[in-house]
């Protein structure tokens, strides 16, 4: 990792290289104002550089033909290294995103679950032979790389988001650009250095990182792109999407979330307080599955609401390198900015403020962007702030008095990424997770999920899967192949 502005920091055809126009961004620590790194800011130029790279290697290489077991050992030797360095991988992930270190240690925890799982997944064949009720004929249907791919990936869980589209592109034989949000670079750039080591080909993996604004025509608005794979806001995701249909790329799109957690009067008690607390105030808010929703039966919403806020008073935020932090400061001043204009926004449309809303007076806290948990009660569908992803330590709080009451309300949404549900009963909670809308549903739990299964959204939430078989998928072209073992002529044309 460079930490002077020495070391060039953007990847491209297997070679280290510094910005063309020599341009840098200081990366600033949010949790108290410093400058981590500078790091090379890429141009239109440089970006340009790596799509024609990755589709030079992909077309004139070896590598999309590479056997499945060479992906697999590659895939397994990256997830290696990780555990290698998950110390540093941490450290440096905390120290640009401000989460706790103990957040960043399980990142990297699942980040290696990924390229194992990838590993393992893409060992067994998911070729398939069709009957085509003819004994000379072999009809199989096979799965190839589907191409370049380019990645691009938020600031929020940097390594883990990237990795979720570098271990099934890797697997399944593409070759890529990856470009990490440019707040938050740092843990990408360190992971592209160790697979590096690992024994990524040249070209295989390219890597630059700068401005969406002056990068995104040149990574997206060509026909050298076979797919891309996004993971970010919605206004820009619209833009991709658009940008794609009219290339005809495939897109995989995921836009965030504004996601409900309903929790019925005979739910658990301790863990539903528990785990709405944790669903929306885990890294501070800034999770695209955030439960920022609180939808409540109306018998126990009061006092359900005054010991939620009777606990997130009592949240310790702080650096994610201090042990007694529980979460950290969010991710740069302009985005608490951001979410101080939702707080007023709620205020004024006439939602109660339970806890929080202005910034902490402690002088610990005066240089680095924190902002304390915060509830507002008496909310509805009107106000923006139910509507609008804050994407911030915002929690909203909608009452239900009946069963389809509370499946209305957790549908009743652009978004339909994930949702919450808490009951003692569980056939009821088998109908309303069926019922609702949103690409995940934790019955009785939340947040939590697997390598192994599909994540993505319903509605405006995006569209394709990451993580699981349909995963990998999305970096696949399947073709049908027609062998017919006896040739013959058709006879359809006689001729004289």
């Amino acid at each position: 990792m460079s930490v002077s502005g020495d070391l060039p920091d953007l990847y491209i055809g297997g070679a280290w290289v510094h910005s063309s126009d020599g341009g840098k961004r200081e990366l600033i620590n949010p949790a108290d104002g410093s400058v981590v790194a500078v790091v090379d800011e890429a141009t239109s130029d440089d970006a340009t550089r790596a799509v024609a790279a990755a589709r030079a290697t992909f077309d004139e290489g070896s590598w999309p033909a590479t056997p499945v077991s060479e992906r697999a050992a590659l895939l397994t030797r990256i997830a290696d290294l990780l555990v290698r360095d998950k110390e540093l991988l941490a450290r440096i992930e905390t120290d640009d995103t401000g989460k706790t270190l103990v957040e960043s240690r399980i990142d990297i925890d699942d980040v290696v679950s990924v390229f194992r799982y990838y590993a393992e997944l893409i060992a067994v064949s998911s070729d398939r032979l069709v009957d085509v009720g003819d004994p000379t004929v072999i009809s199989r249907v096979v799965r190839e790389p589907i191409g370049v791919c380019v990645l691009i990936a938020p600031w929020n869980y940097p390594l883990l988001q990237i990795s979720w589209k570098i271990a099934p592109a890797l697997a399944a034989g593409c070759t890529m650009v990856a470009k990490p949000s440019e707040v938050t670079p740092l843990s990408t750039i360190a992971f592209v250095r160790l697979a590096e080591e690992a024994g990524v080909p040249p070209g295989v993996l390219n890597l630059v990182q700068g401005s969406g604004a002056v990068l995104g025509a040149a990574l997206t608005d060509t026909d050298d792109v076979d797919l891309i794979s996004f993971t970010g806001g919605l206004a820009t995701g619209r833009r991709i999407a658009e940008i794609a249909a009219r290339r005809v790329t495939k897109a995989a799109v995921e836009l965030g979330g504004k996601n409900p957690h309903i929790v019925f009067a005979d739910a658990e008690w301790e863990s539903s307080v528990d785990q709405v607390l944790t669903g929306v105030f885990l890294h501070s808010g800034q999770v695209c599955s955030s439960g920022t929703r609180l939808i409540v039966e109306e018998s126990i919403a009061d006092d359900f609401v005054a010991e939620l806020a009777k606990r997130a008073a009592k949240i310790k935020f702080g650096n994610g390198l201090d042990p007694a932090s529980e979460t950290g400061p969010l991710v740069s001043e302009q985005h608490r900015e951001k979410v101080e204009a939702y707080v007023a926004l709620g205020i004024s449309e006439g939602a109660k403020l339970v806890v929080g809303g202005e910034r902490p007076t402690d002088p610990t806290f005066a240089t680095g962007s924190f902002y304390p948990p915060t509830i507002f009660d008496r909310c509805d569908r009107t106000m923006r702030i139910v509507t609008e992803e804050t994407f911030g330590p915002i929690l909203t709080v909608e009452r239900f008095t009946t069963e389809e009451e509370a499946i209305m309300l957790g549908n009743d949404t652009e978004y339909g990424l994930a949702a919450g549900v808490r009951t003692s009963d569980a056939a009821r909670g088998e109908r309303v997770v069926r019922a609702l809308r949103h690409g995940t549903v934790w019955l009785n739990d939340f947040g939590y999920y697997t390598a192994a299964a599909e994540w993505g959204g319903f509605k405006k939430s995006g569209n394709g899967r990451e993580l699981g078989p349909a995963g990998l998928a999305e970096y696949q072209e399947m073709k049908h192949i027609w062998h017919n073992t006896a040739p013959k002529p058709a006879g359809w044309f006689k001729g004289d």
